[in-house]
């Protein structure tokens, strides 16, 4: 399966590194449908990657919401043979603050949004690849999910996140086991820390400290980065069912 003839969903595309992969899908010559929550910035990413792209408002928490969504990519493109999980949210706070517990319903916000969220879209992308026709290498389909390096080493601070991305780490290896038998792959990335418009409204000393974290190359990664790890995937066929850290070799310390 080579790119310029993808057929692409890619949650939160209307930034960051969803955005990157929806510009790299289009560049190559493949189409691709962005799904954001945000109507006003998806439209504007159509306009920015060009006449390959679509945008579809949605809600990857909610059900209904991924359906229609992966019903119109489906009508749009004539079907699906990527699907990128971008979309997530941080959800940063302390299990015990200064005001008591963290609230029940910031966290099961967090879980439902990056963790439910990429279980959504993940089996109803795999639904409807079933219809597609098989490669030589009897491939119909290529899910990748956004993990973070948070998975592994999580920061103070990070419990909900660091839960939410670490569900999408253990789902990887049973989806890709489970879909299989339709010759789907599934895949995670476990980006570490990446130059995004939530990074670039940091201070710049703020950016400068947490590059020098990183041992090599000493600077953030690039979306574009991040978009390339897609194609590598998308294009090699034994790659499936485990997580790749895409990090400059970072371990995130305690705080």
């Amino acid at each position: 399966m080579i790119l310029e003839s993808a057929q692409a969903i890619v949650s939160g595309g209307a930034s960051g590194l969803g955005l990157a992969v929806a510009t790299e899908i289009a560049d190559a010559g493949g189409q691709v449908t962005i799904l954001d929550i945000n109507e006003e910035a998806g439209n504007a990413a159509v306009a920015q990657v060009g006449s390959g792209a679509s945008f579809v408002r949605t809600d990857v928490s909610d059900d209904a919401s991924v359906s229609a969504a992966v019903d119109f990519a489906v009508e749009k493109m004539g079907g699906i043979t990527l699907s990128v999980n971008c979309a997530g949210i941080i959800g940063a706070g302390l299990a015990l603050g200064k005001n008591g517990p963290m609230p029940a319903s910031k966290f099961e916000q967090v879980l439902k949004v990056n963790l439910l969220g990429t279980f959504l879209l993940a089996r109803t992308c795999a639904n409807a690849m079933r219809d597609n026709p098989e490669t030589e290498n009897g491939e119909r389909g290529v899910i990748i999910n956004t993990a973070s390096v948070a998975a592994f080493e999580g920061q103070i601070g990070q419990s909900a996140y660091s839960a939410s991305k670490g569900g999408i780490v253990g789902m990887t290896l049973p989806l890709a086991r489970e879909f299989a038998r339709d010759g789907v792959r599934v895949m995670t990335i476990a980006p570490g820390i990446f130059l995004t418009p939530m990074m670039e409204a940091l201070p710049e000393h703020v950016q400068e400290s947490l590059a020098s974290q990183i041992p090599f190359p000493r600077r953030m990664g690039k979306p574009a980065e991040f978009a390339r790890m897609v194609t590598s995937i998308y294009a090699n066929p034994m790659l499936n069912g485990t997580t790749i850290r895409l990090d400059g070799a970072i371990r995130m310390q305690p705080k």
